[in-house]
């Protein structure tokens, strides 16, 4: 009797700690930390949260192991302080310009028409593609099917039972440098975590903050983090455009230090309550005091020349965005607009400045579609949309070969010139990546 009870709480046990979900969110400005579980009506419950500043990160890549692995350390601390979960493994947001993407068209010609094609002769097909040529420090590390051409037929999305002899398909191939992504991996597993998978930021944030009706009928997310802009483009259930672009929230700051010569945590205080993205909503007369250094006499800003610093970068990173948006091929299909999250949603006037410039419908996207009512509402916030994806993405068990169609990705071959200066491309849905880049041989 003594057994049978012992072993029905162990399976309790076991039960309850596979409920449990950790998204890590390694960002350029921040690293956060986000536990949760699902409450009775399919809602998420987060459970704690834990922020450390990123000191080691640098628009996405991790610049110093040691001081993102303090940093990690902290966030993970405070989050199973706050909720009383032991936190072993995680899954990992991944970002930042070290991950490329290309287009390539492969074939595979069967040797037998009376055989109808299996899903063996379109891995077989897909195996082919990480065969590709890639530079010397780049790897293929995931290979997306669009759409297939079977003995000349265009337009099949799955052939599988299908008769034919030729098969042909375009791929969207996703690279990535080889060491940035280890580095992570590393940071992880130097933190005492595991990574139970990577998971492409912008796919996280569009989980937490899009619905149903603006995936399908056309929409732009931008996530304007610290270091980077992600932008992502989606029609019918899919991600039909991705990239990023090398600017974020973080320049912004830095104008301003150095145009008022003062501290970074001082312009960063002064963007986030007193700027403006327009700076016609400025009142002339409003100035602010910010306190001298060792004492220095303070000094004034009014708030109408600091808002006009900021209206002018913004402008640019706006401007990529709608680049990337024209060059998708998709501009003209965008009927609910643009979603903007991420910390740099939250600067005053934005969205009237994106909707101003790129002619469309823009509001901001709060993560508060998949939140159950216990979860504190600082969660509900666009600093956090990436964590709250990355959480929601933990709970579909991260199974790529049975993800929604709202996180297919089909990517567009951009017909035009690349201007002056871009965004890199940035696509695609990691699948079991760990298995054999990141074993323990490689990484050790």
């Amino acid at each position: 009797m003594e057994n049978t009870e012992n072993t029905e709480n162990n399976m309790e046990l076991e039960k309850n700690k596979s409920e449990i979900v950790v998204g890590l969110d390694i960002g350029t400005t921040k690293i956060s930390v986000l536990v949760g579980k699902k409450d009775q009506y399919g809602k998420l419950d987060i459970l704690g949260t834990g922020k450390s500043v990123s000191n080691g990160v640098s628009r996405g890549v991790v610049a110093n192991i040691d001081k993102t692995v303090d940093s990690i350390k902290i966030a993970v601390a405070q989050a199973e302080a706050e909720s009383g979960i032991d936190i072993k493994e995680v899954y990992v947001g991944i970002a930042g310009q070290h991950i490329k993407s290309l287009q390539h068209r492969g074939a595979l010609v069967r040797d037998d028409i009376n055989e109808e094609i299996a899903k063996a002769d379109l891995d077989k097909l897909i195996s082919n593609m990480y065969k590709l040529v890639t530079f010397p420090d780049e790897e293929v590390i995931h290979v997306i099917p669009q759409e297939y051409t079977v003995d000349g037929e265009d337009f099949i999305q799955d052939p599988k039972g299908m008769a034919g002899v030729n098969i042909e398909a375009d791929f969207h191939i996703i690279t990535a440098k080889v060491a940035a992504v280890k580095n992570i991996v590393r940071c992880v597993q130097k933190a005492g975590l595991k990574s139970k998978n990577l998971i492409l930021e912008p796919f996280a944030s569009a989980v937490a903050v899009l619905d149903e009706d603006e995936l399908s009928e056309g929409v732009c997310l931008v996530d304007i983090g610290g270091g980077t802009t992600d932008v992502a483009i989606f029609l019918d259930g899919i991600i039909r455009h991705t990239s990023v672009i090398p600017f974020g929230g973080n320049v912004i700051t830095k104008d301003i230090k150095q145009g008022i010569q003062i501290l970074e945590k001082q312009a960063e205080m002064l963007k986030v309550k007193f700027g403006y993205a327009m700076s016609d909503s400025a009142k002339e007369n409003v100035i602010v005091s910010i306190p001298g250094l060792r004492g220095k006499d303070p000094k004034e800003v009014s708030v109408k020349n600091l808002s006009a610093v900021i209206e002018s970068r913004m402008k640019e990173i706006i401007d990529l965005v709608n680049y990337q948006i024209k060059s998708s091929g998709y501009g003209d299909k965008l009927m609910t607009g643009i979603v903007l999250t991420g910390g740099g949603s939250l600067l005053k006037n934005l969205p009237q400045l994106v909707s101003y410039i790129t002619g469309k419908e823009v509001r901001v996207g709060y993560p508060n579609e998949h939140l159950g009512v216990d979860s504190a509402n600082m969660i509900k916030n666009p600093i956090y949309s990436t964590g709250v994806g990355l959480v929601q993405k933990g709970f579909e068990e991260v199974d790529w070969e049975k993800v929604s169609p709202s996180l297919e990705v089909v990517n567009v071959v951009n017909p035009e010139p690349e201007p002056p200066t871009v965004g890199l491309g940035l696509g695609g849905k990691f699948k079991k990546m760990l298995e054999d880049l990141f074993s323990d041989d490689n990484i050790n």
